[in-house]
């Protein structure tokens, strides 16, 4: 009831849209009541994830067809949203909604969100407990890939929109609402032209809002507690393509100089010697808001990083996901070489992807990698992304408006500055804003994090439903002047 409760609060209060409020919101709590409310977006939900939305790295690979299936899904579904908002494709496939505000004059807002997906890595299918791909419903939970990553923002964001339009919402500042299709692979066609048209019409957001930052239950720095997580920033993303060379020949004259075996030299060093660990912004500004929930000797040195800056990243490192908090990280991700099992391969290549820490440079890092690997026979390449934006603003209004719908929808945790250690496609709206706060309302265990881009991605059913509460509770913190 809270989303009924303000748009009491924000529509004029002329009695045909009193009315209408009232009717809308009554109706949605005798439906809630009753319990066949939830049914409608969670089975919408389902839907969206039967569309095959992927994203391959070789574009050749790619069904077009099943992006252009799920627009006109979403475009049939929500009939409001499409015929009240002006709505732009841009390279086909990517969604642009414009909600005009009632005070054109006040700087406008982004949401961003995508809905193109992973594959399915090869020989892991038989592992999913439901087809990725056929939207089930069962045990609480929504299973397919795109539950978490991303097509609940989506989703979410046409419900929220749904609802306020229904109720006779109008917003007061302009907002633009993005849906790409080529997150996973760069943004290239996606972000980067949809923020190129922006800037080209002298668009510039107040800020926008992206994907990254969840609501962690069980977050172990935050024992007891519930942790929602505002990414002030996220890490560079740049990929090493290493190519050995050596002598080839039968097998059973082995030469010394073996290019799989350089390589797996190469790569077992960057393996076994990560970066170093470190504290940077904004994970120092995450550490001193804990500090006094944390409370005894840890929350005293998280509080006084002056003393305690080095104990607590170590103590941090210590856990796979709190470790990519504190350094940049090098995972091994492909490996290839070899045409027959007799035969010594001359040449051999591996894929390194990295997440550097905020200031961290691209340059300086690659050539401590080269440094590392040391070796005449192992070319490094190099392939960026460039530079990930720079960590926005803790006191800025966006900050401030996410924090707001948070405590309003999640008012057991504690809201908290972070940073996104994966990479999206932001780094395209740098043309047309400053400002950028990442933040998903899903309600997720640490354990159900770690399927985003794994075996049986999965969303539980209520915390999509609370999600939607807290996008419509976005949409009227950010919409006001």
């Amino acid at each position: 009831m809270l989303g009924r409760l303000s748009i009491l609060a924000s529509v004029k209060k002329s009695k045909h849209c009193f009315f209408k409020v009232v009717f809308f919101s009554s109706l949605a709590y005798v439906l809630a009541f009753f319990g066949t409310v939830h049914a409608g977006p969670v089975e919408r939900m389902a839907e969206a994830l039967r569309f095959e939305t992927v994203s391959f790295q070789n574009p050749d690979k790619i069904n077009y067809q099943a992006f252009a299936d799920f627009l006109a899904f979403i475009e049939q579904t929500y009939p409001r949203v499409f015929s009240t908002l002006s709505a732009e494709r841009f390279s086909d496939y990517s969604l642009l909604l414009t909600w005009r505000g009632s005070q054109p004059e006040l700087a406008p807002v982004l949401l961003d969100a995508h809905y193109d997906v992973v594959p399915i890595e090869q020989g892991t299918l038989q592992d999913w407990l439901h087809p990725p791909f056929a939207g089930v419903v069962a045990d609480g939970y929504l299973w397919g890939r795109g539950a978490l990553d991303d097509k609940m923002a989506v989703i979410t964001s046409l419900e929220a929109l749904e609802r306020l339009l229904a109720a006779g919402y109008t917003p007061e500042r302009t907002l633009y609402f993005s849906m790409v299709h080529d997150e996973e692979i760069g943004g290239h066609q996606g972000a980067a032209v949809v923020a190129s048209a922006l800037h080209e019409r002298g668009v510039k957001f107040a800020y926008m809002v992206g994907e990254g930052g969840i609501v962690l239950p069980d977050n172990p720095m935050l024992a007891g507690k519930s942790m929602a997580l505002v990414g002030l920033a996220e890490k560079t993303y740049i990929t090493l393509h290493l190519n050995a060379s050596g002598e080839g020949g039968h097998s059973s004259i082995p030469p010394r100089n073996n290019a799989a075996v350089s390589l797996a030299r190469a790569v077992t060093k960057i393996h076994d010697n990560p970066l170093p660990v470190k504290l940077v912004e904004p994970v120092t500004d995450m550490l001193r808001v804990m500090g006094p929930e944390v409370g005894g000797l840890t929350g005293w040195l998280m509080r006084n990083q002056w003393l305690g800056a080095i104990p607590i990243a170590h103590q941090m490192a210590g856990d796979r996901t709190n470790n990519a908090l504190v350094r940049s990280t090098s995972a091994v991700t492909m490996l290839d070489s070899g045409v027959k099992e007799n035969v010594v391969p001359q040449k051999a290549h591996a894929v390194v992807n990295m997440r550097l820490l905020p200031g961290d440079k691209v340059d300086e890092v690659v050539a401590s990698i080269v440094e590392l690997i040391d070796d005449e026979n192992i070319v490094v390449k190099l392939d960026s992304w460039g530079q990930s934006p720079p960590v926005a603003d803790l006191n800025g209004e966006g900050y401030a408006r996410i924090s707001e719908a948070a405590a309003r929808v999640f008012p057991e945790s504690l809201i908290v500055p972070g940073m996104l250690t994966a990479t999206t496609d932001t780094r395209h709206y740098q043309l047309v804003a400053d400002e950028v706060y990442r933040f998903r309302a899903y309600r997720v265990s640490m354990s159900d994090s770690r399927s985003i881009h794994a075996t049986n991605e999965r969303l539980a059913t209520d915390s999509l439903l609370r999600a939607i509460d807290f996008t419509e509770q976005l949409v009227l913190a950010v919409a006001k002047p």
